[in-house]
């Protein structure tokens, strides 16, 4: 099924991992020569950093951009396919579009509030949505959370996700005292959205076994338009998401 297809980028880069940029590039370079179908091998770079990837002998498939300086460096000829960005307050995203003016062929995905309404988003652009982070306040309730992924259903706009997601169901982390998202209950919760359900209750439940049904009953048609809309999400882990689906029996092998 489409449903886990090219579903993980590869934020080694970023905390908690916070992978050297040697190592972050040679387990990306590993897992590109192992294949695979749930990961997208797409190297997600700061773009204050993005000047220590040239040179180098290798060279991801291609480059999600993090942009977190003011002015983007040049690109050059780097696989750049997609570009992550804050929207400031009350920016329109077309507005963002046009200050970053970002060659052709590469999308942009504008991060936004989840609690607060969706916006008008140009064609071929998406939107970002933070899951989580270093402290508790940056994980958003599963209500706003909810919000947000029906309102990318109903406008049909595509967005990615980042942090926080750490493996597949959602559970208590004691340390931060917050439920940590479930990246399945993520998914799942799109296709729920898809389907004309709420989706709250999916990115609620820690059960497992419940997950897993709803997994095996998504049908063909919605997972395509489930991750159409969902385009993918960041990962400092590459290997925990496939070992987290295989556990549950939702994939045999990466492959």
């Amino acid at each position: 099924m489409s449903l886990y297809s090219a579903l993980v980028d590869d934020a080694g880069l970023f905390p908690p991992t916070s992978l050297h940029m040697d190592e972050a590039l040679a387990r990306n370079r590993r897992d590109a020569e192992r294949g695979g179908r749930v990961l997208t091998h797409r190297f997600l770079c700061p773009s204050s950093r993005l000047d220590r990837l040239r040179g180098k002998d290798y060279r991801p498939l291609r480059i999600g951009l993090i942009v977190d300086t003011e002015k983007l460096p040049d690109f050059g000829d780097l696989p750049i396919d997609f570009v992550e960005a804050p929207l400031p307050a009350d920016t329109p995203v077309e507005a963002l579009a046009d200050r970053l003016a970002l060659p052709a062929g590469i999308r942009l995905f504008a991060e936004v509030v989840p609690r607060k309404g969706i916006i008008d988003v140009p064609p071929g652009a998406g939107l970002k949505v933070r899951c989580g982070g270093t402290t508790a306040d940056r994980f958003p309730t599963a209500e706003h959370l909810g919000l947000f992924i029906r309102q990318c259903v109903e406008s049909d706009v595509p967005f990615k996700a980042t942090a926080g997601l750490h493996h597949a169901v959602r559970h208590f982390d004691p340390t931060l005292g917050v439920d940590r998202h479930g990246f399945l209950n993520l998914l799942l919760a799109v296709c729920e959205a898809v389907d004309g359900r709420d989706p709250v209750p999916v990115l609620r439940t820690t059960d497992v076994g419940h997950l897993v049904r709803i997994a095996h009953a998504v049908q063909e048609d919605t997972a395509k338009r489930a991750r159409r809309l969902l385009v993918s999400y960041g990962s400092c882990s590459t290997a925990t998401p496939v070992e987290d689906l295989r556990t549950l029996g939702l994939i045999e092998e990466d492959s």
